[in-house]
């Protein structure tokens, strides 16, 4: 039989402080009496606590509100400033930043293509873009979305070539870049991302165990399992493009990084040339699988071929995935799925059921805007929000 933890006084401040700093979050500006209604508190204890509050610089006074008997109550809110955080998308033709306050509000964002600081140390480019946003010393944290993954034992970014991404080959990536930027650094896997935002916003909100498959010029997984982002001993679970597959060469054929597996058959240049096969020759690949989609809602027999074709091989990758994981549900996001919308899905699921006993429903990606800043302010905020409401209050 366990010992029962006891509920110290600091405790019992802690834990009401950050109830009342949630319900700011999710519910403010508030008066006392209704942060009293949310949290339960008496209104001795919320008054207590809101001058520590406003103390930790963490609560500010928003005005007064007119109560229904006249008088007026003193208004409160996150203090926005308190914090901040910056976001990245980096892929080889551009870095994309946000930076949001400590209510999730964004308050700058901007594009640094990648051929005005190719010459620059990767540090430096960093820097940049973030600059462009925001000044840099105002964040408490960077999440950095990359194509590949961070190798927890080696600390080395992998599953990515230096063409790729150029200059991001160094060792103890994370701990380099900390060091370098002056602030916490946490660079995470792209599709990863994606995933948490769809958790967070989408489609999968309420949803433990799913798989999110990125469609685009390259294919890429994410796999939610039990609530948590699955990683893999070298970071690389959900780097489906290396699957092998029927109808695609393997690595035997063409080497270890060679064109092989489900990103040859499955893959925007790939799709591209299945459409074409079938009359469809649009300058870009999305735009061939949205005039597939578009022609054969209108009738086009052999468009409709096509997308059925395009449909077959994803569904092909999905049915491997979904033996081994059995997901409650698949996801599906990136340029390529969103191109052929509900017509692709649909035929997608219908593939997919054809060859698996377990028979996830599939969904297109919700998530509005940029899915990897989305899921990778979300991933900053709640580190730091943490940090804040735990660390910030005192504890005697």
């Amino acid at each position: 039989m366990t010992n029962p933890v006891r509920g110290t006084p600091g405790l019992m401040r802690a834990i009401n402080d950050r109830a009342t700093l949630r319900a700011l979050l999710e519910s403010g500006p508030l008066t006392r009496p209704e942060i009293v209604a949310l949290t339960g508190l008496s209104k001795p204890t919320a008054s207590q606590l809101l001058v520590r509050l406003q103390q930790a610089g963490l609560v500010v006074r928003d005005g007064t509100r007119s109560g229904r008997t006249g008088r007026s109550a003193e208004v409160y809110r996150i203090n926005a400033a308190a914090a901040g955080v910056a976001a990245m998308d980096v892929t080889p033709e551009r870095i994309a930043v946000q930076v949001a306050d400590l209510t999730g509000t964004v308050v700058g964002e901007a594009t640094l293509p990648a051929e005005a600081a190719s010459a620059a140390p990767l540090a430096e480019r960093l820097r940049a873009a973030v600059a462009l946003a925001q000044p840099p010393d105002a964040l408490n944290r960077l999440v950095i979305g990359v194509q590949g993954a961070v190798n927890p034992a080696t600390g080395k970014l992998d599953y990515a070539t230096d063409d790729d991404m150029p200059g991001w080959g160094i060792p103890d990536l994370t701990a380099a870049l900390t060091e370098a930027l002056g602030l916490p650094v946490v660079v995470e896997n792209d599709v990863n991302l994606v995933a948490l935002a769809e958790q967070a916003h989408g489609v999968a909100a309420g949803t433990a165990d799913f798989v999110l498959l990125w469609a685009d010029e390259g294919l890429g997984a994410a796999l939610m399992l039990g609530g948590r982002l699955h990683r893999g001993v070298t970071g690389g679970a959900g780097e489906v493009g290396y699957l092998p597959v029927p109808g695609a060469p393997t690595a035997r054929e063409v080497g270890r990084f060679g064109h092989h597996g489900y990103q040859a058959l499955a893959g925007g240049p790939a799709i591209g040339q299945l459409l074409a096969g079938h009359g469809i020759t649009e300058a870009d690949y999305r735009r061939s699988v949205a005039t597939a989609a578009r022609l054969a809602g209108a009738g086009d027999q052999r468009a409709g071929a096509g997308l059925r074709e395009v449909a077959a091989r994803f569904a092909l990758g999905l049915a491997e995935i979904t033996a081994v994981v059995d997901p409650g549900l698949i996801v599906l996001a990136g340029g390529l799925s969103l191109a052929g919308g509900e017509p692709l899905r649909e035929l997608v699921e219908r593939e997919l059921h054809a060859l698996t006993i377990p028979r996830p429903p599939v969904r297109l990606s919700t998530v509005e805007g940029n899915p990897v800043l989305a899921g990778a302010l979300d991933l900053a905020l709640g580190a730091v929000r943490d940090e804040l409401f735990g660390a910030a209050i005192p504890s005697a």
